[in-house]
């Protein structure tokens, strides 16, 4: 067997999911947004991003999958690594990085197409597996998703017509039918009511076993049940990151203990 032959057959590179950022800026224009991040974020746990608003967590959520880049004049310096490779390099695929790296926003965004064609968009564009392949892809997806049970009988019904919370989940299935590596949550239970947002939690807690997590949240007390480290903005910077429950309870920041404790935010 030639040289070429073994390349060929050998096996893609272990993906972990694991991102590693190194003096991270961005810019919007002139006026810039984050300052020197230096953040590793684990995989298979869920990483919170905690601050007051305007501080910089929701564009650096974006930056790991690059999704500012859509925003004329935004530009960034620095490093985010996926497992080991810099995303910011030239030559980097972002349709294949935003398929590793899913997101989902604070509010649902379902497409107006009924509830399988929703999940089935992605796999659809990226594999265009047969039509039986793309069933158990539908399926596997909304069952991870924890709502399998709710619309399996609602598969051609429109996306639209579900509850909130459900449309939030059916966002999350569709990221997951691209069985991405990381999935990136902005706020995504707060337009929820409480047993819809539990419930989104438990999906989390669930996921975080199969997939990295990195979750923007205002919500303290859902910070402090969900996640494994937190990681607190303020002002553009990253001013203390640490396990949650050290995090919450002995904050080794001033600014960290003033912004848990409700003194400012």
């Amino acid at each position: 067997m030639s040289a070429a032959q073994e390349l060929a057959r050998a096996p893609e590179p272990a993906r972990s999911g694991s991102v590693e950022v190194e003096r991270f800026n961005f810019w919007y224009g002139a006026t810039q947004a984050l300052f020197d991040i230096d953040l590793s974020i684990p995989p298979s746990a869920v990483t919170a991003l905690i601050g007051p608003s305007g501080c910089g967590k929701s564009t650096f959520l974006r930056s790991i999958n690059r999704l500012n880049e859509l925003i004329p004049g935004a530009h960034g310096s620095g490093e985010i690594r996926l497992d080991g490779e810099n995303i910011y390099e030239r030559g980097m695929d972002v349709v294949t990085l935003r398929q590793r790296v899913g997101m989902v926003f604070q509010r649902w965004n379902p497409f107006p197409k009924s509830i399988y064609d929703n999940v089935a968009y992605g796999p659809r564009i990226n594999v265009r597996p047969k039509r039986a392949d793309l069933d158990a892809i539908v399926e596997s997806a909304l069952r991870r998703a924890a709502l399998w049970d709710e619309v399996r009988d609602r598969l051609r019904d429109s996306a639209l017509t579900l509850s909130g919370g459900q449309q939030q989940r059916l966002c999350i299935a569709r990221a997951l039918a691209n069985e991405p590596e990381v999935l990136l949550l902005d706020e995504p239970a707060s337009a929820l009511d409480p047993i819809a947002t539990q419930k989104i939690e438990e999906l989390i807690y669930e996921l975080k076993r199969e997939l990295t997590i990195v979750i923007v949240t205002h919500n303290l007390q859902q910070a402090a049940r969900i996640s494994d480290r937190t990681a607190f903005f303020y002002l553009g910077k990253l001013v203390e990151v640490g396990e949650t429950q050290r995090l919450f309870t002995s904050p080794r920041g001033d600014q960290t203990e003033a912004y848990i404790t409700g003194r400012f935010g």
